[in-house]
C-alpha cells in the first residue's frame, strides 16, 4: 500500500535531515490518515492515487503563484515537492496513449464532453491528469 510506502520514506527522510521531503511527507502521510478516518475502513489504491493527485494540483498551484511572484527560490522548492509527490503515482500514459485507450472505451466524434469524461475517468484512474485527459477527450470528441 502506499501509505506504508510513505511511512517508510518519511522516516529516512528524518534520519538523512531532508527537511523538504519530510514535510512533503508528512503532509502525505497525514492526508491519507485523514482520508482513511474519515472513511472508517482501508483506502483503495484509487483512493490513495487520488489524494496523491489532488496534493500534486495544490503544489502546482503554488508553483504556479510562485512563477507569477518571480520567486525563484519558491519556485525550485514546488518543483522538488512535484517531483516527490509524482514519484508515487504509476507510470503516466502519454497523449497518444490516452487517446489509444479512450478509442478502445467506446469514446467517438459527436459525444457530449461530459459522457465522454465519465467513460474517461475510471478507465484513466491515476494514468494520467484530469488536464491531459480533457485534452485527449476533446481531441477525440
Amino acid at each position: 500500500m502506499l501509505k506504508e510506502t510513505v511511512f517508510e520514506q518519511l522516516k529516512t527522510a528524518m534520519k538523512e535531515k531532508n527537511v523538504l521531503a519530510k514535510g512533503v511527507l508528512t503532509l502525505l502521510k497525514s492526508a491519507l490518515d485523514t482520508a482513511e478516518k474519515e472513511k472508517g475502513a482501508a483506502l483503495t489504491n484509487e483512493e490513495e492515487i487520488a489524494i496523491v493527485n489532488r496534493e500534486i494540483k495544490q503544489t502546482n498551484q503554488s508553483l504556479d503563484g510562485a512563477k507569477q511572484a518571480n520567486r525563484e527560490d519558491l519556485i525550485e522548492k514546488e518543483e522538488a515537492k512535484l517531483t516527490l509527490l509524482k514519484s508515487f503515482l504509476p507510470k503516466q500514459l502519454t497523449e497518444e496513449e490516452i487517446v489509444a485507450v479512450l478509442t478502445e472505451a467506446g469514446i467517438s466524434k459527436g459525444m457530449n464532453m461530459g459522457d465522454a469524461m465519465k467513460i474517461a475517468k475510471p478507465v484513466l484512474a491515476g494514468k494520467a491528469d484530469g488536464a491531459t485527459m480533457s485534452r485527449a477527450v476533446k481531441s477525440l470528441i
